[in-house]
């Protein structure tokens, strides 16, 4: 699994979002960066100019920790 990056790298002036190479072609898929204040953001990758999901690092180990124990494979089938 790789990952393709976006914003704005060659100013250095924002985070640089990140997305699984394996995100679904049609752009169903998150993208995610570090952002100030040790945030960890989410955002769709659709809509790079709405809502942004803020999480500690805390919050984001737990829901990494969830996903790799398979907490959320229930959902969406």
């Amino acid at each position: 699994m790789g990952i393709t990056t976006s914003g704005n790298q060659s100013e250095g002036s924002g985070p640089i979002w990140v997305k699984s190479s394996l995100s679904f072609s049609n752009g169903n898929c998150v993208e995610v960066a570090s952002l100030p204040r040790d945030e960890i953001g989410v955002r769709n990758s659709r809509d790079r100019q709405g809502a942004v999901l803020k999480f500690t690092p805390d919050e984001w180990h737990a829901f990494l920790g969830g996903v790799r124990n398979g907490e959320f494979d229930s959902f969406g089938m």
